[in-house]
């Protein structure tokens, strides 16, 4: 176990931040000064340092490359008013990193290493926390297997890095969904609920195929059916339908559980909503729809936060939304919102104080 004085600092000398702005800023397209890298090796984590932001020495046989053993996390990172930095319920993201490391076999970070490398980081670029609305700091953990060896079996050895990055809104407009029928992200047994990178990786055709014919994303579904609706994208999804909020039931395994998803469960029932977590269809939605029930949809993730749909395809079945006239979604992004930037009481101590 890695106390925090064990951890080495270098700083830059002259910051990055001096020659750019912070506002209007791409999704994941620039990092702050530091990052933090700690090596797995003989059984134990070791050489955990933060250090100027700068490129990785790998070899080509580097196992993660070839095998896809590799998980991350996204958490964020706000200012208030004041220009007091908090993240938000980042030790939800911890525990999550490590249950996705259980499952496709990788060491747990210890979390003297993943919090405390996690605020002491953050401490050292909280300048690039922008404090524009629907920005923030993004923060991205990540490990992967670091043997050089070809031969499919766990890594004996391990890297583990977190990197924070300034970002703007991660989906600028309301979306376009079309539910795939083809394609499957997830089956029980699965890493469905897993944070991997071969879960994104294996997303990306039936994506691109969305995008082509003018949609967004894609609204997967069960691997057996086709019929029983699981995220939307990189998002978990949510539907109301009448005075009920429903979103997909994690009991299968396929579907992330999603720091967000579980904010906007909370915040929904102080709304005064009832809220289900339950197995749904394609069918009971269009039928919900049909007969004017299903009044919004949204997606929540820690990337796109709130993201409003405004269409939903099936087949040849379309809902259209009337996104500008709707009052969940809308409330619970400006209530999450106040509690990210200090303008409302955190009564369930979702931030962590840097």
């Amino acid at each position: 176990m890695v106390a925090a004085l064990d951890i080495n600092i270098t700083k830059v000398e002259t910051s990055k931040l001096t020659e750019m702005t912070l506002e209007n800023l791409p999704f994941g397209r620039y990092f702050t000064d530091h990052m933090l890298e700690a090596d797995f090796e003989n059984g134990e984590w070791k050489n955990v340092e933060i250090k100027p932001y700068q490129p990785l020495l790998l070899e080509p046989s580097t196992a993660a490359l070839h095998y896809g053993q590799a998980i991350f996390e996204g958490i964020k990172a706000y200012k208030d008013a004041e220009g007091n930095a908090a993240i938000f319920r980042p030790y939800d993201n911890f525990k999550r990193f490590n249950i996705s490391a259980e499952r496709m076999n990788m060491p747990v970070v210890p979390e003297e290493i993943f919090m405390e490398g996690l605020r002491m980081l953050v401490e050292l670029d909280k300048n690039w926390i922008p404090s524009m609305p629907d920005h923030s700091l993004y923060i991205r953990p990540f490990m992967f297997s670091s043997d050089p060896v070809i031969g499919v079996k766990p890594s004996d050895t391990y890297k583990f890095l977190i990197l924070l990055s300034p970002t703007g809104p991660y989906y600028t407009a309301p979306m376009k969904i079309y539910v795939e029928e083809k394609y499957t992200r997830a089956s029980p047994g699965g890493v469905g609920f897993s944070k991997n990178a071969g879960n994104y990786g294996a997303s990306m055709l039936a994506t691109s195929n969305a995008k082509k014919a003018g949609y967004d994303q894609v609204l997967w579904t069960d691997a057996f059916e086709h019929k029983y609706l699981q995220e939307v994208g990189t998002m978990n999804v949510f539907f109301v339908i009448g005075n009920k909020a429903i979103t997909p039931s994690l009991e299968d395994g396929t579907i992330l559980a999603g720091v967000t998803r579980d904010s906007v469960l909370v915040v929904l029932k102080e709304m005064g909503l009832e809220v289900a977590e339950t197995k749904i269809t394609i069918d009971e939605l269009m039928a919900a729809h049909a007969s004017g029930e299903l009044k919004e949809v949204f997606g929540t993730g820690t990337a796109a936060t709130i993201s409003l749909i405004k269409e939903l395809r099936y087949k040849e079945y379309v809902m259209h939304f009337d996104t500008d006239n709707w009052k969940i979604a809308p409330e619970v992004k400006k209530r999450l919102n106040a509690i990210r930037e200090g303008k409302a009481e955190d009564t369930h101590g979702w931030l962590y104080k840097v």
